[in-house]
């Protein structure tokens, strides 16, 4: 993948994505962490697009599928998928989000959601993004995002062209 400028972008040698931010500073971001179902699938079905936007990404940053599984077959549907699944028990999910991305590092994850139980993981991230999608947004995710996108490929097409995401983010 070719950088959008120099300095900014995916760094092919360390497996990161690396950005300067003005207003916010650097970044090397190394994981991404995303909800399931009403993020990347809609009444468990994965939305057209996502999985090539995400092996895509899969080479340059380590990818994270932690979720409740309300449709129980997350692990069915994303088998063969460059990612690693999570799979929460119904309570505390939350909490268990959040913890899974400091568990990784904060300052070096992106997460990506839209449900309520998304919010703490989204504050916890570097940069939280927000999916407005047809299951909705809940409000404390929109309130816990850094931004707020349309659709799952719009989210990851801020990885894929970090351009957009310092657009989005300068101060």
């Amino acid at each position: 993948m070719k950088n959008d400028q120099p300095g900014r972008g995916i760094d092919e040698g360390s497996a990161m994505l690396k950005l300067e931010i003005p207003g916010l500073g650097n970044l090397a971001l190394a994981h991404l962490v995303l909800d399931y179902n009403g993020t990347l699938a809609v009444d468990g079905h994965v939305l057209e697009g996502v999985h090539d936007e995400l092996q895509t990404l899969a080479e340059h940053l380590e990818i994270h599928v932690v979720t409740g599984n309300t449709h129980g077959d997350a692990q069915l549907r994303l088998e063969g998928w460059k990612i690693r699944l999570t799979c929460l028990p119904p309570l505390g999910q939350a909490q268990a989000k959040k913890d899974y991305v400091e568990k990784l590092g904060s300052n070096r994850t992106v997460a990506i959601g839209n449900g309520r139980n998304d919010a703490p993981m989204l504050k916890a991230a570097a940069i939280g993004i927000a999916v407005l999608g047809s299951e909705g947004l809940a409000v404390d995710a929109f309130r816990d995002a850094d931004i707020v996108v349309r659709h799952p490929i719009d989210a990851l097409g801020l990885l894929l062209h970090p351009t957009r995401l310092i657009a989005s983010m300068r101060g």
